[in-house]
């Protein structure tokens, strides 16, 4: 009660939970945010500040025949009559309505500095000019003869229209874009001349459906053209339910350079897509060396765009490199469509039949209320026609009458059996008009005006007509909208994608070199140019030592191997240099310090390997399911308690492995599943501490062969050993290796 100002009522304090009171308010702004703000309106694709803004404009009579006036003198008249919202919002829409490559068919015409396709801003609004273009003015077409509803304006000191009559379908012509609460629209532009002649199918076959519609509207028409090469099938989809995306790619073309050069020429690039921004990615991408085939980029745009791709070599196909190009740049997006529209007031998502259908209906009212205000003139002015010649007929009386009356009026009114409206234009009669030929004249128009009025009337009277005119007053729109002139033309063309082995082309364009891998006991790695290096020769920081050597070509991948159980790929040419001693693995691949990497190979998907853990289990795995693209690896084996040991080639149909126990089994290789990942099954009992320490597949037509103090030494005694899988096995035979392992 403190709080109270001295005077101030007590009621006028609130009580209401907290929820409550946010859910309200902020229901209250969601509503507005949606209706009045961010999603157009189904009957004329406008959103309240675009369609303020044309209004505006025709309160100053900014036609497409009239001068330009500067744009601050527009921005403050619409935001001081009709959008109370701020400078900026309004000029930013209005400079997006003069746009060619952001609006296809622009709405208002603009003379100056008004951006570009490189994201430059216009210049401020007291140094540009603007006036309504022909597209606008079909859209405000009517507004005079009481074809839509006004409301008051904010200050409810003057009015505005609550839609425009909308001449052509502009919500599917130009496209729209907003973000409300909860929910957004995506809506692309189309060529107006294919979706008009969609409506006046739909006008004349009512139940025609979504593909024969799209017998005309073939897809979006992007106001920066290139090319879409979404499926008819997906499109078809999505104009069915409102929900959807296209694919869309850059024009382009080859140009020879002589010699047997070439370079790419992109004329075209995806609609919203900033050229300036283009350059810069292209530039980062070759930076990177992500584009191996791609070796420079220039930018020779004038008016046109012209962006210029030079390929590293002359043997690269065009197709391969454009298409490596697509998956990383915006040469190549997606515009969704989501057709979230208001439809008597409330957002609903429509597909294209619907949003015709919506359009049409408001086309067939507002030809209904025109024809009903052109009517009541006619009436009017009919009445009017009516009293003047009855004064004609009877001149001398009404003279005599308007000379020697006080009050002519009522006694004309009694004795020509006339109106107040008509006495009082009979009183207002010029001298002029009461020659001979002025007769002629109204008799004339009486009957023109007569006929008129007997059209009117059958068309208020027949659905039939009203749909007619509709259809009539679209195809003369049409003509606005030629396909046969520059602003009508299709720009965005269509076209299947092109089947590319991208893969393999990047596999041939990279240089092929001898590179041999070392990995140090403390993890350091580096890839050394040649093969058949001394790697007793190979310097490492002090205290480490050699672990793994792999010879491997720099076009090849690398599977590291994790006593975890995990797989890591990584590409060879990826590899640091020879020089120095190169960099940690961990910083390359997720690896936590307590596990390490138990083997190092070149990866060959054709072949298959032995993965064996410490508890004595084991299976064997297709190398192939060994790769990975993820820095945390790929889980491959499952350890369980203990640790992955080995992972050999399969090499024969025989499998031998041996403990820490020094007891060694062999037994067929087919014994052993066959899987991509898991524990697999059990390969040797034992018993206590013991734990398997190494396998080893071999071919029973070569026997064992093992190495020991650094020489191959065959055991012909092997099927000594031979028993069933999951045994103990028997203790290894003499001569073999002290430590423990198959390889000495």
């Amino acid at each position: 009660m403190s709080d109270l100002k001295d005077g101030e009522p007590e009621d006028r304090i609130i009580n209401e939970p907290m929820s409550e009171a946010l859910s309200k308010r902020y229901l209250a702004y969601a509503l507005s945010t949606i209706t009045a703000r961010a999603l157009p309106d189904v009957r004329d694709g406008l959103k309240p500040v675009q369609r303020r803004i044309l209004y505006g404009m025709r309160v100053l009579r900014l036609d497409p025949e009239g001068g330009y006036r500067k744009c601050a003198k527009i921005v403050g008249d619409v935001m001081g009559n009709f959008h109370p919202h701020g400078d900026s919002s309004i000029y930013d829409t209005l400079v997006r309505l003069a746009q060619d490559f952001t609006v296809r068919y622009p709405l208002v015409d603009g003379q100056g500095n008004f951006g570009n396709i490189d994201g430059d801003s216009a210049a401020a609004y007291r140094y540009t000019e603007a006036r309504m273009t022909v597209a606008a003015e079909l859209l405000l077409d009517g507004l005079s003869e009481d074809a839509v509803d006004f409301r008051a304006n904010y200050a409810e000191n003057d009015e505005e229209p609550v839609v425009l009559p909308a001449g052509f379908p502009n919500l599917l012509a130009n496209g729209a874009s907003g973000i409300a609460v909860g929910m957004a629209t995506s809506i692309p532009p189309h060529n107006a001349a294919e979706v008009i002649d969609a409506a006046r199918l739909l006008i004349e076959k009512p139940k025609a459906t979504t593909a024969e519609l799209m017998d005309f509207v073939k897809g979006p028409d992007f106001p920066t053209g290139g090319i879409i090469v979404e499926p008819y099938e997906s499109m078809l989809d999505a104009y069915e339910t409102g929900r959807g995306s296209f694919r869309m790619r850059a024009r382009w073309e080859t140009e020879d350079t002589g010699r047997g050069t070439y370079q790419i020429v992109v004329t075209e690039i995806p609609y919203q897509v900033q050229k300036s921004r283009l350059l810069e990615k292209l530039g980062e991408l070759i930076e990177a060396k992500k584009v191996p085939l791609l070796d420079d980029v220039r930018d020779e745009s004038a008016e046109d765009v012209r962006l210029v791709l030079v390929p590293r070599s002359k043997t690269i196909e065009p197709d391969v490199l454009m298409e490596s190009l697509f998956k990383v740049c915006d040469l190549e997006t997606r515009f969704s469509l989501n057709m979230n529209v208001l439809h008597n007031g409330a957002p609903q998502v429509m597909g294209l039949k619907d949003v015709l259908q919506a359009y049409l209906e408001h086309r067939r009212e507002v030809v209904v209320r025109r024809a009903q205000h052109r009517l009541d003139k006619i009436e009017k002015r009919l009445h009017l026609l009516d009293g003047y010649l009855k004064a004609f007929l009877n001149i001398d009386e009404v003279i005599r009458i308007i000379r020697t009356e006080d009050e002519p009026k009522p006694v004309l009114m009694e004795t020509f059996s006339l109106t107040d409206v008509q006495a009082e234009a009979i009183l207002n009669l010029r001298l002029r008009a009461l020659r001979k030929l002025e007769e002629m004249e109204i008799r004339g128009e009486h009957k023109k005006l007569t006929e008129e009025r007997e059209q009117l009337v059958l068309l208020l009277g027949s659905t039939r007509r009203q749909w007619t005119k509709v259809s009539k007053e679209l195809k003369a729109a049409r003509d606005a909208f030629d396909p046969d002139s520059e602003l009508g033309r299709r720009r965005a063309t269509f076209s299947d994608v092109k089947e590319v082995d991208l893969a393999a082309a990047l596999e041939a364009s990279k240089p092929k070199e001898p590179i041999t891998v070392v990995l140090s006991q403390q993890g350091w790695i580096r890839g050394m140019k040649g093969h058949g290096l001394d790697t007793s020769s190979v310097k490492f920081k002090d205290g480490d030592e050699l672990y793994l050597v792999e010879e491997v070509m720099s076009t090849d991948k690398l599977i590291l191997m994790s006593s975890d159980g995990r797989s890591f790929t990584m590409a060879a040419d990826k590899l640091p240099g020879g020089r120095g001693h190169g960099e940690p693995i961990r910083l390359t691949i997720d690896l936590e310090d307590s596990v390490d990497i138990i083997a190092m190979f070149r990866f060959e998907p054709e072949r298959k390997r032995v993965m064996a853990s410490s508890t004595g289990y084991g299976f064997v795995v297709d190398e192939k399911e060994l790769e990975s693209n993820r820095k945390a690896g790929k889980s491959a084996v499952n350890t369980g308690k203990g640790h992955l040991v080995c992972c050999p080639v399969v090499e024969g149909d025989m499998l031998a492995v041996v403990g820490t126990n020094k007891k060694m089994l062999i037994f067929p290789l087919s014994d052993l599943p066959e899987m991509a990942r898991g524990k697999g099954n059990k390969v040797q009992a034992y018993s206590g501490k013991a734990e398997l320490k190494d396998l080893i597949t071999f071919d029973k037509r070569d026997g064992l062969i093992v190495m020991t103090g650094g020489r191959h030494r065959a055991f012909p005694e092997w099927k000594d050993w031979k028993g069933q899988r999951a045994q103990a096995g028997k203790v290894v035979p003499k001569g073999f290796p002290r430590s423990g392992t198959f390889t000495g």
